[in-house]
C-alpha cells in the first residue's frame, strides 16, 4: 500500500537502516531468505534508536517490508511490537498505519472479520489526527477497505454505508482515482442487493472519474468496469443487453493479450447470453470451448466452475443429457473446492432438473447447503455489527478521555496563572456554576420535550422489529422447507411408480404440516389470542397431535396446571414451541421410534422441558451436528436455558431443557412532576 513519506532526521544509523531495506526490496537476484535477513538486520538496528518518533517510523517501514516479502511470521511479530510501542507513545499516525497493515495481511489470508475490525481501528486512529487532506484521505481509504470486506460477506447495507462515506471524503479532496474505486465497489454492492439500476449508475460514475484520472492503466480498468456492467445485465437475466455489452467489450483489440482473465470471463458470459437470447447452441458451444482454452492458460479454477455450469446448460439445450450431467457435476465439485457457494447452488439446481434418478438427493443437498449459507451469512453480518458497535464505544471513550485531559490541563493553567487572585476565581466559579445550572435546566426541559416527541418513533420502531421477527420466522422456518419440497416434487412429477406415489403423498402431508405452522405464526400475531387462558398449551397440543397423526408415532403430553403459561415472555413461548417441534421432527426423520413423551413442568423458578423417545438413538459426541440439533442449541441459548441431551445407540434419546421463568409484567407508568408542570 502506498503511504506518505515521513520526514526523518538524517543520521548514520537511519541511513544504514534505509540501505538495508532498499536491498531487501529491490535486490531480486537474492533469495527470499537473504532479503528477509536484510530486513531483520534493519529491525535490529532500529530497536537501538533512542528517539521514540524516529524509531516508530523506522519500525513501521520494517513491518511493511516484512508484509511485502510475504514473511507472515516476521510481519506478525514486528506488527505486534509496533502496535504496542505506538499505542504507548500515543502516536496515532503510526498506530493507524500498523492497524492498516494488519488489516491488509488478514484480508489477504481470508480472515475477513478480523480484517474489518482492524480497518475500523485504523479509521479510529486516523480520526484522532489534525484534520487536513492527508488525514481525510487516510480515513477515506479505510472506509473503502471496510466496504470491500463487507461485500465479501454480503453485508451489502453496511458496505454501502462505508462506501458512501468514503465517496464523500474523496469528493471533497477531488481524488478522481479513489472516487473511481469507491463508486466501483458501490456498484458491486448494489448488484449484490439486486438493485441493477443503481449498480449500473455507480459503474458509469466510476468510469467517469477514471477517465478524468491520470492512471497509466486506465484502459484495463475501463475494461473491468465494462465487464462489471455486462455482468449486471447477465445477473438480471436481461440476456439481450448482456450480449450487446459483452460483444462491445470483446471487440477491443488488445483485451485478450492485456487482460486474459477478463477476456475469458467475458467470452464465457457472452456464450451463455447468446444461448438464452438467440438459442444459438452451436455458437455458444464454440465460444465456450475457446473460453476453456484461455482458462487453462490463466489457471483460474474459481471461474472454471462457472464455465462448466454454462457448458452443462448448452449440452442440455442440445439434448445431450448425459454429458450435461457430467459437466454440472464437474462444476459442483470445483465450486466446493473453491468455496463458491453461489455456483454450488446453481449446479445442484441444474442437477435436480437433469438427473431425475437422483433428483431427491440433489434437492436435499441443495436445501441443506442453502440453509447453512443463510446461517453463516447471518452470523457474519451480526459479527460485523458487533465490531462496529464495539469500535464506536472505543471511539466514544477516547473522546471522553481527551476532553477530560483538556479540562485538567486548563484547570492547572488557571491555578498557576491566577493563584494570587483567589477572590476573583471564587467569584468566577460561582458565576460559572449559576450558568451551568441554567444550562442544565434548559437541557432538562429540552430532553423532556424530546422524549415526548420520540414516543411515536419508538412505536414505529417496535412495529418494525416485530415485522422483522415475523419475516425471519417465515423465511427461515417455512420458505426453505417449501423450496425443498417443490424441488423434490418437480423431480417426481413425471414418475408414476408406487414409491414415487407414496413419496408424493408424504410430501403433500408435509405441506399440510407447513399450513399448520403458518396458522400457528398467524395466531401469534393476534394479540387477543394471548388473553386466552391456555392458548400456549393449546397451540402445543395442536402441533403435537398434528405430528402424531401424520407420522403414526404415539405422543403423550403432560404439563403443570399451576403455571400461568400465557403470561410467559413471548421469546420463551416461541422458542420452547420450536424446540418441541424440531425435536418431534427429528423423531419422525431419524429416530424410528414408536412413542414420544413430552413433559413441561415447573420447578422452583424454572421450567423443565423433557422430551423422550424410544428410538434408535445417536452418538452425542459426534463432531458434526445436524441443522435440527443446531437449531435446538441456538434456541436454548436465546432464552438463557440449559440443554442436556442423553442418548445411546439403540436406547432412545432424552432431551432436557431447563428455562429460567420470566413473565410479562404490565405496568402503568406514573406521571412525573416535570410532565405535570
Amino acid at each position: 500500500m502506498q503511504k506518505p513519506k515521513e520526514e526523518v532526521t538524517a543520521s548514520p544509523q537511519i541511513d544504514s537502516i534505509q540501505k538495508l531495506l532498499t536491498i531487501a526490496k529491490t535486490a531480486k537476484e537474492l533469495s527470499l531468505e537473504d532479503r528477509i535477513a536484510y530486513v531483520k538486520e534493519a529491525e535490529s538496528k532500529a530497536m537501538e534508536l533512542s528517539k521514540d518518533s524516529i524509531q516508530l517510523e523506522q519500525l513501521s517501514k520494517i513491518s511493511l517490508a516484512y508484509l511485502k516479502l510475504k514473511d507472515s511470521l516476521g510481519f506478525r511479530k514486528s506488527n505486534a511490537e509496533l502496535l504496542k510501542l505506538s499505542e504507548k507513545a500515543d502516536a496515532n499516525k503510526i498506530l493507524g498505519y500498523s492497524y492498516w497493515d494488519l488489516a491488509t495481511f488478514l484480508e489477504g489470508k481470508g480472515v475477513m472479520d478480523s480484517a474489518f475490525y482492524n480497518y475500523r481501528r485504523a479509521l479510529n486512529s486516523f480520526s484522532q489526527l489534525p484534520v487536513d487532506s492527508t488525514s481525510q484521505s487516510l480515513k477515506g481509504r479505510m472506509l473503502y477497505g471496510m466496504a470491500r470486506v463487507q461485500d465479501s460477506y454480503k453485508d451489502y447495507l453496511g458496505g454501502e454505508i462505508s462506501a458512501t462515506a468514503a465517496i464523500k471524503i474523496f469528493d471533497e479532496l477531488e481524488d478522481d482515482y479513489r472516487l473511481y474505486n469507491a463508486y466501483n465497489v458501490l456498484g458491486i454492492l448494489a448488484n449484490g442487493m439486486g438493485d441493477s439500476e443503481k449498480s449500473i449508475a455507480s459503474y458509469n460514475k466510476a468510469k467517469e472519474y477514471l477517465t478524468k484520472s491520470n492512471r497509466s492503466d486506465k484502459p484495463e480498468l475501463i475494461w473491468k468496469i465494462q465487464n462489471n456492467i455486462a455482468s449486471v445485465y447477465l445477473n438480471n437475466k436481461d440476456f439481450v443487453k448482456a450480449k450487446q455489452a459483452y460483444e462491445q467489450l470483446l471487440s477491443t483489440i488488445d483485451i485478450k493479450e492485456s487482460l486474459p482473465s477478463i477476456y475469458e470471463k467475458a467470452l464465457g458470459s457472452l456464450a451463455y447470453s447468446i444461448l438464452n437470447a438467440d438459442k444459438d447452441v452451436m455458437l455458444a458451444e464454440k465460444l465456450l470451448n475457446e473460453a476453456f482454452a484461455v482458462n487453462v492458460a490463466t489457471g483460474d479454477l474459481y471461474d472454471k466452475a462457472r464455465l462448466n455450469y454454462f457448458y452443462a446448460e448448452v449440452l442440455a439445450a442440445k439434448g445431450d443429457t448425459t454429458r450435461a450431467i457430467s459437466q454440472a457435476k464437474e462444476s459442483y465439485t470445483i465450486a466446493k473446492e473453491t468455496y463458491n457457494n453461489d455456483r454450488s447452488l446453481d449446479a445442484l439446481r441444474l442437477l435436480t432438473k437433469l438427473d431425475t434418478a437422483n433428483a431427491n438427493a440433489y434437492a436435499e443437498e441443495y436445501y441443506q447447503l442453502n440453509e447453512a449459507i443463510k446461517v453463516e451469512e447471518r452470523t457474519k453480518r451480526d459479527k460485523f455489527a458487533r465490531i462496529r458497535m464495539e469500535t464506536d464505544d472505543i471511539i466514544e471513550e477516547n473522546q471522553i478521555l481527551t476532553k477530560e485531559k483538556q479540562i485538567w490541563v486548563g484547570a492547572s493553567l488557571l491555578l498557576v496563572l491566577f493563584g494570587t487572585t483567589a477572590m476573583i476565581i471564587v467569584s468566577l466559579y460561582v458565576s460559572n456554576n449559576q450558568l451551568k445550572f441554567k444550562q442544565k435546566q434548559q437541557e432538562s426541559n429540552q430532553e423532556i420535550y424530546n422524549l415526548m416527541l420520540s414516543q411515536q418513533g419508538k412505536l414505529e420502531e417496535g412495529k418494525q422489529l416485530e415485522q422483522k421477527r415475523i419475516s425471519e420466522e417465515l423465511h427461515d422456518g417455512i420458505l426453505g422447507e417449501m423450496l425443498g419440497i417443490r424441488l423434490i416434487l418437480s423431480g417426481l412429477n413425471e414418475r408414476e411408480d408406487q414409491a414415487s406415489i407414496e413419496q408424493r403423498a408424504a410430501l403433500i402431508e408435509k405441506l399440510r404440516e407447513l399450513e399448520e405452522e403458518i396458522r400457528t405464526i398467524s395466531h401469534e400475531l393476534n394479540h387477543a389470542s394471548y388473553e386466552k387462558f391456555h392458548n400456549f398449551i393449546v397451540s402445543l397440543e395442536d402441533m403435537i397431535q398434528g405430528i402424531e397423526k401424520s407420522s403414526g408415532i404415539s405422543c403423550s403430553f403432560t404439563y403443570s396446571d399451576k403455571v400461568p403459561w400465557d403470561n410467559l415472555l413471548g421469546d420463551i413461548k416461541i422458542n420452547a414451541y420450536r424446540i418441541i417441534q424440531e425435536s418431534l421432527k427429528n423423531c419422525v426423520k431419524h429416530a424410528k421410534c414408536q412413542h414420544v413423551s413430552i413433559s413441561f413442568q415447573a420447578m422452583d423458578n424454572q421450567l423443565k422441558l423433557v422430551i423422550t423417545d424410544d428410538g434408535v438413538g445417536f452418538d452425542i459426541n459426534r463432531k458434526k451436528k445436524g441443522i435440527g440439533l443446531r437449531n435446538i442449541i441456538s434456541r436454548t441459548k436465546k432464552i438463557k436455558g440449559v440443554l442436556d441431551i442423553d442418548s445411546e445407540s439403540g436406547k432412545g434419546t432424552t432431551i432436557k431443557v431447563t428455562i429460567p421463568v420470566k413473565y410479562v409484567e404490565l405496568q402503568i407508568p406514573e406521571k412525573t412532576n416535570a410532565l405535570n408542570a
